[in-house]
């Protein structure tokens, strides 16, 4: 497999070319986005890692002009600031398949700190599925329109949500998450019975950010967990990055809470510990789990679980993931109650938890302490 290196600094072509060598790749490089654009049609790589701030054409705009003339998985390697992770969700919005943060800067000496992930990221990255940009937001658009056109029923903003209300939404992602994640949440409408926990993996210099502009797209609220924070139905709770969320019970309220990194857990925000902390303080069947596209496991045996204790399980098909790794995983468990593209996936979320929901209100469920 081959990969082209695009970053103005010869220090990091360098680098991250010596990284990708010894992760097996065969490597060419561009120092300009235009010499990228040439080297493309040139040499055909498999996948291309971008800087963001270079000279002449930025990252952005060669990452624009790549999916529009030679469409193929992009990881961006950008610096770790707050113009940077700006720079970067829009990145994923425009087709990148996933990203990488350079410690210390532009110009990173600490780079080899990096070097299993970048590794990882580019290797998955090779096999990924390009996401077409505008066809996912025009899909989005119709989609939003056709939503604040049908009535809804009212709700409270906020409302508060305590015993025999006790139902969560808990939903998992990875390597080409953000752009999922967007499509499906904006979808859901605004009386969506049950908060809704996201763990997307990303670090904290993004999810603030991410939160922000799910926000924006969505009919539901979104905030950043970022301290314990009581959860009211009609939210959506996006975990904080490099630290993972669980979900306790605090004075008679269901809460998240963000605690440390656990060291047990390879990927963070960890799904596998929010479904683990959820399934000891509510009954299974108050719960539905989402796997979607992402390298890795992360969630699937404890969602798999959550299947055979009497949850729902969504699992993103094959055909819409960008990986299709953790899914895969749910589904190889035997733990997906339907597996779906992710099109499909809001307007089947909306019918289940109605239906849990209704279920709830005649057999309200109690906390459970089993572990």
């Amino acid at each position: 497999m081959k990969a082209l290196v695009v970053d103005d600094s010869a220090l990091m072509r360098r680098q991250i070319g010596d990284i990708l060598t010894r992760g097996g790749l065969e490597v060419v490089t561009a120092r300009t986005g235009a010499e990228a654009l040439a080297r493309i049609a040139e040499d055909q790589p498999d996948v291309v890692t971008l800087d963001i701030n270079m000279p002449e054409m930025d990252g952005l705009t060669c990452l624009s002009r790549i999916m529009e003339e030679f469409p193929r998985p992009v990881v961006m390697i950008s610096s770790l600031t707050e113009e940077g992770a700006l720079a970067t969700l829009e990145a994923v919005a425009l087709g990148a398949v996933d990203f990488v943060h350079k410690p210390g800067g532009t110009v990173s000496t600490a780079l080899r700190e990096q070097e299993d992930v970048i590794i990882a990221k580019v290797l998955a990255a090779c096999g990924a599925r390009v996401r077409r940009a505008m066809g996912l937001r025009q899909r989005l658009v119709a989609r939003r329109d056709a939503i604040m056109r049908a009535p809804t029923r009212p709700r409270a903003r906020g409302a508060s949500y305590g015993p025999g209300n006790e139902a969560l939404t808990l939903i998992g992602a990875s390597t080409g998450g953000p752009a999922v994640l967007e499509e499906i949440l904006s979808a859901l409408a605004n009386d969506y019975p049950m908060p809704i926990l996201v763990c997307q993996h990303m670090p904290a210099s993004v999810t603030r950010h991410f939160a922000q502009r799910l926000d924006q797209c969505c009919l539901m609220r979104v905030e950043e967990v970022r301290r314990q924070t009581e959860l009211r139905a009609g939210t959506i709770y996006l975990a904080r990055g490099d630290a993972d969320m669980i979900v306790q019970e605090r004075g008679g309220n269901l809460v998240a809470s963000m605690l440390p990194a656990s060291k047990e857990h390879a990927w963070h925000p960890s799904m596998s510990r929010l479904v683990a902390s959820a399934m000891k303080t509510v009954t299974a069947d108050s719960l539905i789990g989402v796997l979607l596209t992402g390298m890795g496991d992360d969630g699937a045996a404890e969602l798999a679980e959550l299947r055979a204790a009497g949850g729902h399980t969504f699992a993103e098909s094959e055909d819409s993931c960008v990986v299709y790794g953790m899914p895969r995983a749910l589904v190889e468990r035997g733990g997906a109650s339907e597996i779906l593209p992710a099109s499909q996936i809001a307007a089947r979320l909306e019918r289940v938890a109605h239906a849990r929901m209704r279920g709830q209100a005649r057999a309200p469920q109690r906390r459970s302490s089993w572990a």
